[in-house]
């Protein structure tokens, strides 16, 4: 199994919109073969700890195997999102993490 994080930054004041779009397509996500969870996450504002910020939101992914995922990267929902927040996102970072 692996763990995904993906941590998204939008242009600035973007975050609710590149989020509508992303929320749209997380039913067709949850329905891909070798997933086990997909979801937005946002910072949850505990004082002592570091902000992320107005514009950054972080996906919490499992999906069953590295063969799922690349899947999942390719698949044309996925295509059609990064297509069309291009010009509402700065930066995505996916980070692929081992259970131990």
């Amino acid at each position: 199994m692996l763990h995904v994080v993906a941590i998204v930054t939008a242009k600035p004041g973007k975050r609710a919109e590149v989020l509508a779009q992303f929320r749209a397509i997380v039913p067709t996500v949850l329905a891909e073969a070798g997933c086990i969870e997909y979801g937005p996450t946002v910072d949850a504002g505990v004082p002592g700890l570091p902000a992320m910020g107005p514009d950054v939101f972080v996906v919490i992914e499992k999906w069953e195997s590295a063969e799922a995922l690349a899947v999942h990267s390719k698949a044309p929902h996925m295509l059609a999102y990064g297509a069309a927040t291009a010009d509402l996102v700065v930066s995505v970072r996916v980070h692929a993490l081992s259970p131990v």
